[in-house]
């Protein structure tokens, strides 16, 4: 049962590490993306289409002067937000656009 338990809980650490790592910058997300290759869960999915989700959205508003760089405290407080749940290990979508990604992302499974 040991064995067993121990076997889970690095199953679990992997999940969450996809999960967070994802977070962290566009390089951060390939290699999430990556180590999911190899130890896929519904967790790190919802987390790589999160994170990709946020990415995009933060390249994008970073074009639009004045109004984009405002808007994109929200993009960071979205970010605050997922890599907590990643953490967390909780499946919590990003205020506003969490379902967008979730739908529109579905590449990645």
């Amino acid at each position: 049962d040991l064995v067993r338990s121990r076997g889970l809980g690095d199953v679990y650490k992997r999940q969450v590490l996809v999960a967070v790592i994802s977070y962290f910058t566009l390089i951060g997300w390939v290699v999430a993306l990556v180590i999911y290759d190899k130890h896929q869960s519904s967790l790190a999915s919802f987390h790589l289409r999160q994170s990709l989700g946020l990415i995009i959205t933060g390249a994008f508003l970073s074009l639009i002067p004045l109004v984009g760089w405002i808007l994109n405290v929200g993009v960071f407080l979205g970010w605050v937000v997922g890599i907590y749940a990643a953490i967390q290990a909780q499946e919590y979508k990003v205020p506003l656009l969490g379902d967008f990604y979730q739908q529109h992302l579905d590449f990645i499974e």
